[in-house]
């Protein structure tokens, strides 16, 4: 009982930090800053550059309002889809610290632009709920691709705006990808588990027949 309220609290605790993090700096982004503004913080590669985009992570954005609608519910899916997932996993004791981490983290990301879809639009007057546009703001610009790369030469690695939530979805994914093997081993284990015990159900029938 200990370590599933354990678990539980370092959960909630992620997302809340993570989320009440994001939108603090997206709520300050707007009050102090104009769209298209930059504000270098660390020499000339990384800033806060402020920008709001319709659709997915990164700037991406598809299918106009349609699109956003349903990249809006997609994300609420995958939120309570995780919700859940984590819940069911630690009330059952088959996940641990790090993957109650990670996803906690994948939802805190996912949220948070929840929030900015959902609200933005009707808080600040120019969309109703669910059409309001994500606020993004890091602009890091590491160094500049050789012009000979094919497609992206002259221009900054990685030049896409992002923000904190896209952090969180981005850093999450990442360490699950990284342990992989870590995240589907109980599965794996369950699974050899289920064909031991079918062996040992089959075994005594097929030594019975062998014996007559």
């Amino acid at each position: 009982m200990k370590k599933r309220k354990k678990l539980a609290i370092i959960s909630i605790a992620i997302v809340v930090v993570c989320v009440l993090l994001d939108q603090l700096l997206k709520i300050w982004v707007k009050s102090n800053m104009e769209i298209g503004e930059t504000i270098p913080l660390i020499g000339q590669w990384f800033n806060l550059y402020f920008v709001e985009n319709p659709g997915m992570a990164f700037g991406l954005s598809f299918g106009d309002n349609l699109g956003k609608l349903a990249l809006s519910l997609l994300r609420l899916g995958v939120v309570g889809y995780l919700v859940y997932f984590i819940w069911n996993r630690i009330r059952k004791d088959e996940i641990d610290t790090l993957a109650v981490c990670v996803l906690s983290l994948i939802v805190a990301g996912a949220f948070g632009n929840i929030v900015d879809s959902a609200f933005y639009g009707l808080i600040y007057g120019y969309a109703p709920f669910m059409y309001g546009r994500v606020v993004d703001m890091i602009y890091v610009r590491l160094f500049v691709l050789p012009d000979w790369f094919p497609g992206f030469g002259g221009s900054y690695f990685f030049p896409a705006i992002f923000n904190f939530a896209d952090s969180c979805v981005t850093v999450g994914i990442v360490l699950m990808l990284c342990f992989y093997k870590h995240f589907f081993k109980d599965e794996k284990k369950s699974t050899e588990c289920v064909d031991n015990k079918t062996a040992d159900a089959v075994a005594p029938a097929v030594s019975k027949e062998d014996k007559q």
